[in-house]
C-alpha cells in the first residue's frame, strides 16, 4: 500500500504559504506516493483545489486520519499531533527552541518528526535548505518594504526639474537574506552597500555591484555564521558603524542566527545620529531584532528616523515561497522514502541532526 503524503491549510496567523504544491504532488505521485490535502490548503498560495490533478482532498480530520507523512510550513496546533495516526512523520518547520511542550506531545503520540531549520548547513542538503530558501524571499521583500516606505527615490533621475540623486542603501548581513535584499537594491537603482563581521563574504557582495564596507572587525564562525563578538569587538563595531550610518538613507539589516536572540547591532544612539528622514528595516525582527528600538510587527519613529519591524515575510510572496518550501520537502521526504515505505536512515547525518522525536523519546537538547 502506498504512504500517503498530506499537508493541511496553516493556520498560524498570516501564512499564506503550503507545503505541497500541484509541481511536488506530482511528483510524489510519480513516485508512487499518495498526496492527499485539506480542502483549500493551497488557496491563499495561488494554488485552488482545481489545480491539483494528482492529490485528493478532505477535512483536516480526514487528512489526519490517513497520514503517513504530514508536511507543514510552520508547526500546526497541538490538537493535531493528536489527531495524527500513531507511528506518523511531521516534517517541516517546527520551531523546536523553547517548544518543550510541542517536543512532548509529539513524542507521546509515537510521532517521528523532523525540523528542516536543523539541517546542517552542508552542500548536500543545500536542495532542502528551508532557511536559505525562505530567506531569499525575506531578503526581497524586505528591500521593497524599504523602497516603498523611503521618502526619496532608490535610484537616479534625470527630469525636467533637475537631477534626484540616487539613495544610499546599506544591507546588514551578507548571509542569502542579505545578499538577495542587496542585488534587490541595486535593481532598484540604489547606491548600495554590504556589511558582514565575515570577510569571505566581501567578494559576494562586490559581485553584486555592491560595496563592501569595512569597520575594522572580523568575526568569521563555524556553519556559515558569524561567531559571537566579545564585548571589545561590538563595542569597536558600534562605533565605526555609527560614523558611517549617517550618511545613509536606508538601512536594512538581516543579521541572525537560528535557535537565538538576534545580535544588537544598531543602538538607540546610533539612531540618533543618523539623519532625519533615515529609514531602517530589521528583517530580525521575528528573533528581537538588530536594533534595540525594533518592535516586532511595528512602525517605529524615533528622533526624525523610521524603524519598521516586519514578520513572516516569506508569507507575502507564498506562490514562489511555497513553490521553493515544497520542493526542499519533497528532497528531504526522499532521504525517508526507501522501497516505498518508511524508513530513515539515522546515519544520515541530514536525518539524524534535524531529528526532533522518534520511537516515543524526544531527540532534541537544543
Amino acid at each position: 500500500m502506498p504512504i500517503t503524503v498530506a499537508a493541511l491549510r496553516e493556520t498560524a496567523a498570516g501564512e499564506r504559504r503550503v507545503a505541497i504544491t500541484p509541481e511536488m504532488a506530482k511528483k510524489m505521485h510519480a513516485r508512487g506516493w499518495r498526496v492527499m490535502l485539506e480542502r483549500d490548503a493551497g488557496a491563499s498560495a495561488g494554488f485552488p483545489d482545481g489545480v491539483y490533478a494528482d492529490a485528493t482532498f478532505g477535512s483536516a480530520a480526514e487528512v489526519c486520519a490517513q497520514a503517513d507523512v504530514l508536511a507543514c510550513v510552520l508547526p500546526p496546533q497541538d490538537a493535531v499531533f493528536g489527531q495524527l495516526r500513531e507511528r506518523a512523520t511531521v516534517v517541516g518547520q517546527l520551531r523546536p527552541y523553547g517548544a518543550d511542550a510541542r517536543l512532548a506531545a509529539m513524542a507521546a503520540r509515537g510521532l517521528s518528526a523532523f525540523s528542516l531549520e536543523l539541517l546542517p548547513r552542508t552542500t548536500r542538503a543545500q536542495a532542502m535548505d528551508v532557511l536559505s530558501s525562505q530567506a531569499a524571499v525575506a531578503g526581497y521583500r524586505a528591500m521593497l518594504i524599504a523602497a516603498e516606505a523611503a521618502p526619496k527615490f532608490f535610484p537616479m533621475l534625470t527630469t525636467a526639474a533637475g537631477t534626484i540623486r540616487p539613495s544610499r542603501v546599506l544591507v546588514i548581513g551578507a548571509g542569502v537574506a542579505g545578499l538577495q535584499a542587496i542585488a534587490t537594491a541595486r535593481r532598484l537603482g540604489a547606491q548600495t552597500e554590504g556589511y558582514d563581521v565575515r570577510p569571505e563574504t566581501r567578494e559576494q557582495v562586490e559581485s553584486l555591484g555592491a560595496k563592501f564596507l569595512q569597520v575594522g572587525v572580523s568575526a568569521a564562525g563555524t556553519g556559515g555564521y558569524a561567531r559571537e563578538l566579545s564585548a571589545e569587538e561590538r563595542a569597536a563595531q558600534q562605533q565605526a558603524l555609527a560614523e558611517h550610518l549617517k550618511v545613509f538613507d536606508v538601512v536594512v539589516s538581516t543579521a541572525a542566527v537560528p535557535g537565538r536572540p538576534a545580535p544588537k547591532i544598531l543602538t538607540a544612539a546610533m539612531v540618533q545620529g543618523m539623519k532625519p528622514g533615515a529609514l531602517i528595516v530589521d528583517l530580525a525582527a521575528e528573533s528581537g531584532g538588530n536594533c534595540e528600538l525594533t518592535r516586532p510587527g511595528e512602525r517605529v519613529e524615533h528622533g526624525g528616523v523610521t524603524i519598521i519591524g516586519p514578520l513572516n515575510l516569506p508569507a507575502g510572496a507564498p506562490l514562489h515561497a511555497s513553490e521553493m518550501y515544497a520542493r526542499n520537502v519533497f528532497n528531504f521526504l526522499e532521504l525517508l522514502v526507501k522501497n516505498d515505505a518508511l524508513a530513515p536512515d539515522y546515519d544520515d547525518e541530514l536525518v539524524a541532526k534535524s531529528c526532533l522525536t522518534r520511537d516515543g523519546t524526544a531527540q532534541f537538547t537544543g
